[in-house]
């Protein structure tokens, strides 16, 4: 450890994957981390991600692009059905929809969250089951009570632990204060592979919500993920089984298959259910205290970029801690101007495309299917595909490619002296 590095004590509040991707930047600047988790394990769900543009630079930086293409869901296809259970179109290639580019990567959350951990855990410090109750500042550090552990001092506290998190709730406040609702719900889970996938995707839109169900490399299982119009509805954050009814009555009779689907979600023991939401912060930090991913600029699960944020926001806090020599109070102000443009494209991105995504009614659906269906047979249809979603192909890459990524190789240098 570089004796001149100032603040080189860091926690991390959250080991998903803003948090294991900023500790391994810290690590290879000299840092020493710690990362504290709620969950008792690391959580091995969720549904599959993208990696974009400037992310896909710094996974390529950190060497574990390898690791990650291998790990990758090699979708072969995707087909569109109507409320009958009838393909209205099927295509062979599911970067169509998922408009993604050649240097671009899908993997599921659990395995690049596994990924990180792998590539962290023997130089970072980590501690499941457990969560922050307090933060102290003082001018020098900053004093952290756990809800298990004693009390425990650092030098910098980052809260990368989501939607919700915590750090920001003590911190900064509550989510009233900067969750913004955008109407939709969105629930993901683990369901028994009946439709035989293989490797494919199938979408079922309907007026206000949307299904997609999906192979993963388990054939006996698939991913399923459902996403509704709706105002806000209060309920329990740690109620599933009344996330579970919201979700069920919300697709009673929608059609389709949505009758066993609703059945095969009550059993599943990785549900996840949430407000498509974006975070709204004036700042990134306060004091020693810093959000990073989500906690501080979630774009919302329709952007398809909260992972891509993460990594590059991780990477641009490590880089800029280190170029300031562990000047907090300067990397923070550098490191929230970096991102400042980034954040505001992905933002607008996630807006733009929860418009898109979801028909709002059912002349838009029967509109919607009958367009799709006069392309089933035609040989120009993936060329039409792509015309007809360029606007928003076009916003996707320029949004994940919103920001320069600085070469913060002096500041490496300047540590390892």
């Amino acid at each position: 450890m570089n004796p001149g590095i100032q603040n080189k004590n860091i926690l991390i509040s959250g080991a998903s994957i803003a948090g294991p991707a900023l500790a391994w930047w810290l690590n290879k600047y000299d840092f020493n981390v710690t990362i504290v988790e709620k969950a008792p394990a690391l959580r091995d769900g969720g549904y599959r991600v993208d990696i974009r543009g400037a992310a896909a630079d710094v996974v390529e930086r950190m060497g574990l692009m390898p690791s990650i293409r291998k790990a990758g869901t090699a979708l072969k296809g995707s087909s569109l059905v109507n409320e009958k259970g009838k393909t209205i179109l099927k295509l062979d290639d599911p970067n169509i929809f998922g408009m993604r580019q050649a240097n671009d990567a899908e993997i599921m959350r659990g395995d690049l969250a596994n990924i990180l951990y792998q590539a962290t855990q023997h130089n970072t410090e980590y501690i499941f089951d457990d969560s922050i109750t307090g933060i102290f500042q003082t001018g020098k550090d900053v004093t952290v009570t756990f809800k298990n552990a004693a009390p425990r001092t650092f030098d910098l506290v980052v809260g990368a632990d989501g939607l919700h998190s915590n750090v920001r709730n003590i911190a900064f406040g509550g989510d009233h204060s900067f969750v913004e609702d955008l109407g939709y719900y969105v629930s993901i889970c683990t369901i028994p592979n009946h439709f035989k996938l293989d490797h494919r995707e199938i979408s079922y839109p309907s007026a206000g919500k949307l299904i997609n169900v999906y192979s993963t490399h388990r054939q006996q299982e698939a991913k399923a993920f459902f996403m509704f119009a709706s105002s806000p509805i209060k309920y329990n954050y740690h109620d599933i089984a009344q996330q579970k009814n919201i979700l069920a009555t919300h697709f009673k009779g929608a059609g389709w298959e949505t009758e066993k689907l609703m059945q095969h979600i009550h059993s599943a023991d990785d549900f996840y259910f949430d407000s498509v939401s974006q975070v709204q912060m004036d700042t990134l930090s306060k004091s020693r205290v810093v959000l990073l991913g989500d906690a501080g600029y979630c774009p919302s699960p329709a952007s398809g970029q909260g992972t891509s944020m993460a990594l590059v926001g991780a990477y641009v806090l490590a880089g800029e801690l280190a170029a300031a020599n562990s000047d907090h109070f300067t990397a923070f102000l550098k490191y929230e101007w970096e991102m400042k443009g980034f954040i505001r494209k992905n933002q607008q991105l996630g807006i733009s495309v929860l418009k898109e995504m979801i028909p709002k009614s059912k002349m838009q659906v029967w509109f919607q299917n009958t367009m799709l269906r006069l392309l089933t047979h035609s040989p120009w249809k993936n060329k039409v595909l792509k015309g007809m979603l360029g606007k928003i192909q076009s916003d996707v890459e320029d949004a994940a490619n919103a920001i320069e990524l600085k070469d913060y190789a002096q500041a490496e240098a300047l540590v390892s002296n």
